[in-house]
């Protein structure tokens, strides 16, 4: 099988069978009244392992979080730490701390207090939290910042400030609840990688809740997206991306063109799908689908390629349209190009030169390509 993407590091345990889970969530409901949050849910997690847990609000992300905290019971199945029931064990209890997306800093205490005080509460020796705390304020670079308190800090340094707590205890396990939510926008993507470079440092197993995509997919090693409380894909992130296991990953994971038909023709793993009137798609990944069954073909907008000038005869998925929308965004330009069909098809074209070196522009005349193994035929 060629790879999916780039490759993020030889970190894959979830590749071999002799791998054990370090977190093991067997058959997991948990009811609120008639409500189910999560319904029968089961996910493996392995130790060192950057976990995301990506959906939309409502999906039950969070409340598969508080269950692993111990701040909720699921009302069916078990969750297991390293081979141990975590049944009834209460939240002090469990090798676990969680970083609140609040962060949750006591405002009268300073920087090193917030950071020492659930040290503190475990009785450790007074010595011991000082070099501890030392440690922590080091690792965040917050050295200077040790004396002042919260409100005199930015959203940044705060964030910062809540992840040294929640690693001072050196939990087996950190929890992070939308952890960057209360950042901008450049902060956030400058603190993505810095918590990825950390938890590797540290050798800790992460889990991480967020509805941000782009933050999922930065940081996690594997994926897990939820809806209505199942899980729907488990997979790295350029496996989510580039080979979706169904439609609704396919256009909840980032932006996708989908073509609806039914398979006329398989060879191999090639497939022919017929849609529209009298159109054809070739499909070099056409998975398991067979001829009679109605698909979708999901192809990315930067698989699409679009010109002012036909392709030659013989090319392989050629369609004939006009540009619809145009969206210049510095690094790429948008076009939408309406096809002679009436579907509008969405292509995504690097400005890789400064020059414009096919000019389009509203209501042209425009052909888009993609190679037949540029997609994924969906079958669910």
């Amino acid at each position: 099988m060629k790879s999916l993407g780039s490759i993020r590091r030889s970190f894959a345990p979830w590749n071999d069978p002799a791998a054990t889970p370090y977190i093991r969530l067997e058959n997991v409901t948990k009811k609120f009244g008639d409500f189910v949050a999560v319904n029968d849910l089961s996910l493996d997690i392995y130790e060192r392992e950057f976990f995301a847990l990506l959906g939309a609000s409502g999906c039950g992300k969070t409340t598969l979080l508080r269950m692993l905290a111990g701040f909720e019971e699921p009302s069916a199945g078990r969750i297991f730490l390293d081979g141990q029931n975590l049944s009834g064990i209460p939240p002090y209890r469990r090798p676990v701390n969680m970083m609140f997306q609040s962060y949750a800093l006591f405002p009268h205490m300073t920087v090193e207090a917030n950071i020492g005080f659930g040290l503190k509460q475990d009785r450790m020796p007074r010595d011991q939290i000082a070099a501890r705390v030392a440690e922590m304020l080091k690792m965040v670079k917050l050295e200077q910042f040790a004396k002042r308190k919260p409100h005199q800090l930015s959203g940044g340094q705060r964030q910062r400030v809540a992840l040294a707590r929640s690693l001072a205890k050196r939990p087996k396990v950190l929890l992070l609840d939308e952890p960057l939510g209360a950042l901008d926008k450049k902060l956030r993507e400058e603190t993505q990688f810095e918590l990825t470079d950390l938890q590797q440092e540290l050798g800790l197993t992460f889990v991480v809740v967020t509805h941000d995509q782009e933050e999922a997919m930065t940081m996690a090693d594997r994926i897990a997206i939820l809806d209505k409380g199942e899980v729907m894909q488990v997979a790295t992130p350029a496996e989510t991306y580039e080979a979706p296991a169904s439609r609704f990953v396919a256009e909840f994971v980032g932006s996708v063109n989908l073509f609806d038909g039914s398979v006329s023709a398989r060879q191999g793993s090639v497939a022919s799908i017929a849609y529209g009137d009298g159109l054809t798609i070739a499909a070099d990944n056409a998975g398991d689908a067979a001829v009679g069954d109605q698909v979708a073909f999901a192809i990315r907008p930067e698989k699409v390629r679009v010109a002012s000038r036909k392709p030659e005869a013989g090319a392989d998925n050629v369609m004939s349209g006009a540009v619809w929308d145009i969206a210049y965004l510095g690094d790429m330009t948008i076009y939408h190009v309406k096809l002679d069909d009436g579907r509008v098809v969405k292509s995504a074209m690097l400005n890789s030169s400064r020059l414009v070196e096919d000019p389009l522009t509203w209501d042209d005349r425009a052909w888009i390509t993609f190679a037949p193994d540029a997609g994924v035929v969906l079958t669910r």
